[in-house]
C-alpha cells in the first residue's frame, strides 16, 4: 500500500471514530467534546486537501448514475460538516472562546443539532460508498488462501441484520426528530451506558454502510455505470 493511501485511511478512520466519539457528548463532557471536534476539524482540512484531485475533476468527465450518487453524498456531506463547524464555533465556551464571536446562540445550537446528525449519516454513507474498495484492499491482504473460492453470503445476512438493528436504533433514539428540527434541544439520557449507546450508534453506521455500498454495487452493475 502506497504512503499517501495509507494516510488516506488513517484520515478517514480518525474522522468516522471522531464523529462517533462526538455523537455522545453526554458522555464525555463539553471539554472533550470540544477538543475532539477541534481535532475532527483538522482532519476534515486534511482529507480535503489529500482528495485535491477529485475537487479539480468535478467538471470534467460522465456523469454516471453511480457518480452521481457520490457526488451527491460529497457535497451534501461537506454543507453538514461545514454546518457543523461553523455552529460547533458559535457554541464554544472553551476551545473558540477567544474569538469574539456573540449572539446566534439559538440558531447555532438548532443548526448543531441538525448537522450533527444529518453529518453522521451523510459520513456513514461516504464511507459505504467506498466500502466496496476498502473489502478489496483486505482481499488482497489474503488473496492466496481465499483465492478461487465461492464467496459466502454470511456477511451479507450479518450486514442485513445489523441494518435492520440500526433502524430500530434510530426509531428508539428519535433521529427523525433532530434530522427535522422538530425539537429545540436533544434530550439525551446522562445515566446510560457507554457502551450500550455505542452499540446502537455503530449499528445506525452499519444501516447507511450496507445501504450506500448495495446502491452503488446495483449502479455500477448497470450499463456504463463505473464511476470516473
Amino acid at each position: 500500500m502506497k504512503t499517501k493511501q495509507a494516510v488516506k485511511i488513517c484520515v478517514d478512520a480518525a474522522m468516522t471514530l471522531g464523529m462517533l466519539f462526538l455523537m455522545g457528548y453526554h458522555l464525555w463532557g463539553d471539554t472533550a467534546h470540544e477538543w475532539v471536534g477541534a481535532g475532527l476539524f483538522v482532519l476534515f482540512i486534511l482529507h480535503h486537501i489529500l482528495n485535491w484531485r477529485w475537487w479539480t475533476g468535478l467538471f470534467k468527465g460522465r456523469y454516471t448514475a453511480a457518480r452521481v450518487l457520490q457526488t451527491v453524498v460529497n457535497l451534501l456531506t461537506l454543507a453538514a460538516m461545514v454546518g457543523l463547524m461553523v455552529s460547533g464555533v458559535i457554541l464554544s465556551s472553551k476551545v473558540f472562546a477567544f474569538l469574539p464571536i456573540r449572539g446566534h446562540m439559538a440558531f447555532a445550537r438548532r443548526l448543531h443539532m441538525a448537522a450533527s446528525h444529518w453529518g453522521f449519516l451523510l459520513m456513514t454513507a461516504h464511507l459505504g460508498l467506498h466500502w466496496g474498495a476498502l473489502l478489496g484492499m483486505a482481499r488482497k491482504a489474503g488473496q492466496t488462501q481465499l483465492s478461487g473460492r465461492p464467496s459466502s453470503p454470511l456477511p451479507t445476512i450479518l450486514g442485513a441484520l445489523i441494518a435492520v438493528y440500526g433502524v430500530a436504533a434510530m426509531v428508539k433514539r428519535d433521529f427523525a426528530t433532530y434530522l427535522f428540527l422538530r425539537a429545540e434541544f436533544v434530550f439525551l439520557d446522562f445515566s446510560e451506558l457507554k457502551v450500550l449507546f455505542y452499540l446502537d450508534y455503530l449499528a445506525i453506521m452499519g444501516t447507511f454502510i450496507f445501504l450506500s455500498y448495495y446502491a452503488m454495487k446495483l449502479l455500477r452493475k448497470r450499463k456504463g455505470g463505473k464511476t470516473l
